[in-house]
C-alpha cells in the first residue's frame, strides 16, 4: 500500500509548482489579484487552503479496482511534451491499479461541486465541462508506463477560452469547474479502457499525467476568466459614465 502513496512529479517539478503557489500568495497578500477569488465567490484564505491542500493531497491517491495486467512497469521517470512524471516503485505488483488522487481529483470535485449548487449554472457547466472534455480527450495521450498525459497547459487554456465565450459574468466560476472536472473526463474517465495494455502499476485518476493541468487550471484559468471579466466591466462602467 505504501507504493500508493508518491510525489506525481519529481521533485525539482514539484517544486515548480510549490513556487508558483508561494507567488500566488505573495501577490494576492498585497491585494493585486484578490478581485480574481471575489469573482469566484470563495474568500483568498479559503483559496490558500485549498490550493495548499490540492498540493499535499497529490500525494495521496484512494485505491478503487484493479485492473489485470501483462506486465508492470516500475521505478522509472516518464518523459511527456516537456514533463517528468514518476512511476512508483512496485515489487509483486500483478495488476494495474486505479485509484482517485485527493489533490488532483477529490479536491477539485467537492470545490466544483460546491460553486456548481451556489451559482446555479448548470446549462452553462456542462456545455463547458463538455467543451473542455472534448478537446483534452483529443489531445490526452496513452503513456506506457504512467496511464494518460496531457500537455500541461491544455487544460488552462481551453478553459479560459469555453468560460469566456459563455459567460463573462460567471467566467471564472465556469473556468474553475468546466475546467477542473473536463480534464478528469476528458483525459482520465473517458481513457479508462486504454490504460490496461499500459503497463502502469497505478492509474491515479486526477494524479500523474493530469495533476499538473488541473492544478495550473485552477490557478491560470481562474485568473485569466476573472481579469477578463473584470476589464469588460471596468470598460461598462465607463462607458455608463461617459453618458
Amino acid at each position: 500500500m505504501s507504493a500508493l502513496q508518491y510525489l506525481p512529479l519529481p521533485l525539482a517539478f514539484f517544486t515548480i509548482l510549490v513556487g508558483v503557489f508561494v507567488l500566488l500568495v505573495i501577490v494576492i497578500e498585497v491585494g493585486l489579484l484578490r478581485y480574481a477569488y471575489m469573482r469566484l465567490g470563495i474568500s483568498s484564505r479559503m483559496a490558500f487552503l485549498l490550493l495548499f491542500a490540492s498540493l499535499v493531497g497529490s500525494y495521496i491517491n484512494l485505491p478503487l479496482f484493479d485492473l489485470p495486467a501483462r506486465e508492470v512497469m516500475s521505478g522509472r521517470v516518464i518523459y511527456y511534451f516537456g514533463m517528468q512524471y514518476v512511476v512508483p516503485s512496485v515489487i509483486n505488483w500483478p495488476a494495474t491499479l486505479v485509484a482517485v488522487n485527493v489533490g488532483g481529483a477529490v479536491i477539485p470535485g467537492l470545490v466544483s461541486l460546491f460553486l456548481l449548487i451556489r451559482n446555479r449554472l448548470w446549462v452553462s457547466t456542462f456545455i463547458a465541462t463538455a467543451g473542455v472534455a472534448l478537446v483534452v480527450h483529443f489531445m490526452a495521450t496513452p503513456v506506457p508506463g504512467l496511464g494518460v498525459a496531457v500537455p500541461i497547459f491544455v487544460p488552462a487554456l481551453t478553459t479560459a477560452i469555453v468560460s469566456l465565450l459563455l459567460s463573462r459574468e460567471h467566467a471564472a466560476q465556469l473556468a474553475y469547474i468546466g475546467g477542473s472536472m473536463g480534464t478528469l473526463i476528458g483525459a482520465d474517465l473517458l481513457n479508462l479502457g486504454k490504460v490496461q495494455g499500459l503497463g502502469a502499476p497505478i492509474v491515479s485518476i486526477g494524479g500523474a499525467g493530469t495533476f499538473d493541468g488541473i492544478f495550473i487550471t485552477g490557478i491560470l484559468a481562474v485568473l485569466i476568466a476573472s481579469f477578463s471579466s473584470g476589464v469588460g466591466s471596468g470598460r461598462k462602467g465607463r462607458a455608463r459614465k461617459t453618458q
